[in-house]
């Protein structure tokens, strides 16, 4: 593939990324589970916090990444990281597979909570692996890659689905049985792609330049075509909610999205063999060689250890700002199907809206990505500026659903999904610009414990218990209708994005001197 390039790394790396929704398909497999298990919709609540605890609690494979990358490590490269990502979304999702087929008797409760963190923890593994890595590999563009890495993880699920409703539909054993094998094994025949390379130069500005602008080429063409995988997708789920669509044509459709996913490898063909030219012209002289992960990468001042890293304010004004942001985020998308029933939308459009979210999703990652490296390069705009400008517009999609007007929650939503999205491109990408590459995976894992944090709190307890509120108002009904169900939730929602903006104001300022340091090396190259 390409050889042993960045380039092949960054491929694998798409690949992978594209096989991780299975935690977002927990709606497909979870009837069964309920099922088979005998479980009333409290305990498989239940099972479900755990399935969101293992995909956000990230700390592990942050810490096991820094070990096996750095000099001396006795394991070495972020295919250790993979390898251990790779065991555990099999044994998470093999033992749910025999617990749900009868070939074990059903485990206790807890047990089974145990099987779902174990399969969903597996994915910070495969994305901690795939993000920091491709930051170390194109430093100077760091925020298109954890974009393009980012928009793949959020377009996942829809890719996992049209896998799901082509092969296994209604058969959502043999999907559990497929999510144990399947995104493994991809894993393990790609891991040792993902490796960590480095490009020194001897010329260094002419040369570096003209690297730069090499790797934002191809970048942009990566960048393209994950466009066209999301407008495809978005084409699928508009036609499936039209027409019911014979199997052949399931087939077709599902060959020519993977026709699509499989692309980048041209891209990456085409640079590694500019790669290959720029290394014996004699007038580019740029010594481009895998890093020896026992390697000799400076660390700089600025590469500081988790526990440095926390000792600042700036981790903190980071973490708030992410615990509005992200948390505000996800409490909108787990009540999407009751603010939608609440406001008089049908079934479908309510599935639609569900379905459009990750399209949004995935806009916000890459989106964020990408324009924030063209104007940091070519403006000289410092990137939490982007993170203001996002929190500050989720606020006002906040205050439309909180409206309830008539039609404008697909606006809301459209807003809020873009924004939410675009926090876990920027804060990734922010993290290792503020704190180094050094310790990324750890820091920024940690900082993501503030997504499931700040969802239990305004999910819970603040929609959650208005929405009980209202509808006990409510005499002789089992749910809640009207504009007012969620109307104060979501003006408290809309305070504490605007107030996430705030705090990322600060952290602006506070972070504009190490910007300037950034902007000045970045505009240069």
């Amino acid at each position: 593939m390409a050889g042993s390039s960045k380039w092949a790394a960054a491929v694998a790396s798409i690949w992978i990324q594209c096989s991780l929704g299975a935690p977002y398909s927990f709606a497909i497999y979870s009837p069964i589970l309920k099922s088979t298990q005998s479980y009333d919709q409290s305990t498989l609540d239940s099972i479900s916090v755990f399935k969101d605890i293992g995909a956000n609690a990230g700390v592990v494979s942050g810490f096991l990444y820094s070990a096996v990358c750095r000099p001396r490590s006795l394991l070495r490269g972020p295919w250790v990281v993979h390898a251990a990502g790779a065991i555990q979304c099999f044994v998470g999702y093999f033992f749910m597979w025999l617990a749900v087929t009868g070939a074990i008797a059903p485990p206790h409760v807890a047990v089974m909570c145990v099987f779902m963190f174990v399969a969903s923890h597996a994915q910070t593994f495969f994305n901690t692996a795939n993000v920091v890595t491709s930051v170390h590999n194109f430093p100077d563009y760091s925020g298109t890659m954890v974009g393009i890495m980012k928009g793949y993880l959020g377009l996942s699920s829809a890719i996992t689905i049209q896998v799901y409703q082509t092969f296994f539909a209604g058969k959502p054993a043999t999907y559990l049985l497929m999510l144990a094998i399947a995104p493994p094994l991809l894993s393990l025949v790609l891991m040792f792609f993902v490796r960590i390379h480095h490009t020194q130069t001897q010329t260094q500005t002419q040369t570096q330049t003209r690297s730069s602008y090499h790797d934002k080429r191809y970048l942009n063409a990566f960048s393209f075509i994950s466009v066209i995988v999301a407008a495809y997708l978005m084409f699928l789920i508009f036609l499936n909610n039209i027409v019911v669509l014979p199997h052949w044509a399931r087939v077709l459709t599902l060959a020519l999205l993977l026709l699509l996913i499989a692309s980048p490898l041209y891209v990456a063909i085409e640079a590694h063999k500019h790669d290959l030219q720029t290394l014996h012209s004699p007038l580019k002289t740029p010594l481009i060689k895998e890093e020896d992960v026992n390697g000799n990468k400076e660390i700089t001042s600025d590469d500081l250890n988790l526990v440095q890293a926390i000792r600042t304010l700036n981790f903190w004004l980071l973490f708030v700002a992410m615990l509005c942001g992200l948390g505000s985020g996800l409490a909108t998308i787990n009540n999407i199907s009751q603010i939608g029933e609440s406001l008089g939308y049908t079934a479908r459009e309510r599935s639609t809206m569900v379905s459009l979210w990750s399209i949004w999703n995935f806009l916000g990652r890459f989106g964020a990505g990408f324009v924030s490296d063209i104007l940091m390069h070519k403006k000289g705009w410092p990137r939490p500026l982007f993170m203001v400008i996002a929190l500050a517009t989720m606020a006002a999609g906040h205050v439309m659903i909180a409206l309830g007007f008539r039609g404008n929650l697909y606006l809301a939503l459209l807003l809020v999904g873009v924004c939410f999205g675009s926090q876990w491109c920027l804060m990734p990408t922010i993290t290792s610009e503020i704190f180094g590459v050094q310790h990324m995976g750890t820091i920024y894992n940690t900082i993501a414990v503030a997504n499931p944090l700040g969802s239990y709190i305004l999910s819970v307890r603040v929609i959650g218990y208005i929405y009980d509120r209202e509808e006990r108002s409510e005499v002789g009904s089992s749910s809640c209708s009207g504009a007012h169900c969620f109307r104060l939730s979501f003006f408290i929602l809309a305070a504490v994005s605007f107030a996430g903006a705030l705090v990322a104001l600060v952290f602006m300022i506070k972070t504009r001197a190490q910007y300037a340091r950034i902007i000045r090396r970045k505009m240069l190259a």
